[in-house]
């Protein structure tokens, strides 16, 4: 946002789609304490869909970061989420 006040008007749109993607891991969040299903389902979608754009950017030559700290936040995280995501049935009910 600050870059948007600066004169960079496109950056506006980059800054309210962060936002907007920060509310919705907020209410996701919500969403899994509450214990909704439809909730459950979005999250570890989100989280196969982080993890499949982090092995990307690791197999792919673009110039991404590949240090302890990249693969700790881009692929330890996602997977974490993941196996604690994994209860049975009942405990959604």
């Amino acid at each position: 946002m600050p870059f948007a006040l600066a004169g960079e008007v496109f950056m506006l749109g980059l800054g309210i789609a962060s936002l907007l993607l920060a509310l919705a891991t907020c209410l996701l969040a919500i969403g899994v304490l509450w214990r909704r299903r439809r909730a459950r389902r979005w999250v570890m979608a989100l989280e196969i869909t982080c993890l499949v754009g982090s092995l990307l950017l690791l197999l792919l030559p673009i110039g991404a970061n590949r240090g302890p700290v990249a693969l700790l936040t881009n692929l330890a995280l996602p997977i974490a989420v993941l196996i604690l995501l994994r209860k049975q049935r009942e405990a959604f009910a």
